[in-house]
């Protein structure tokens, strides 16, 4: 993969753009492809339906993964990352509104790499999704599974 991917599963689209907006505004031009809800992300990540063209080899570097979402929820979502070979270390950071402890507790036990609350301030939103872009673009080390595929 030349350039580094990102997939954001988020059904919320004011969510989507503010995220775009910030992702734009710290001047990160990777590829940014969004799912609408679960079974998108999973289509996409496991090259089913309309994705079904797209090189398995290809994965994302990083997948911002909301938990309420339609058809498939989010941490079916992780589950299905962590259980596949071909998936199981892909970076997935959980972005979501939920304040609920049992969800940052169920996504740790599902294997997220990181929980991050979404701000409802943009310029704290900014600075999260700076921090984001900055360590899990530029800063983090995965192995390279793309041979299990």
């Amino acid at each position: 993969m030349d350039e580094k991917t990102i997939l954001l599963v988020e059904d919320n689209e004011d969510d989507v753009a503010l995220t775009l907006r910030a992702f734009n505004k710290i001047n990160i031009k990777n590829n940014i492809t969004v799912a609408g809800d679960g079974e998108e992300a999973l289509d996409y990540i496991f090259c089913r339906g309309k994705f079904r063209e797209r090189d398995p080899h290809d994965l994302p570097s990083v997948v911002l993964l909301d938990l309420k979402l339609p058809k498939v929820n989010g941490f079916e979502v992780l589950k299905a990352i962590r259980e596949n070979e071909a998936t199981k270390y892909l970076p997935v950071v959980i972005l979501t509104s939920s304040k609920e402890e049992q969800d940052v507790v169920n996504a740790y036990s599902l294997g997220t790499n990181s929980y991050l609350r979404k701000p409802v301030d943009f310029e704290k939103f900014f600075e999260a999704v700076k921090a984001l872009g900055v360590f899990w673009l530029l800063l983090n080390e995965t192995p390279n599974v793309t041979n299990k595929l």
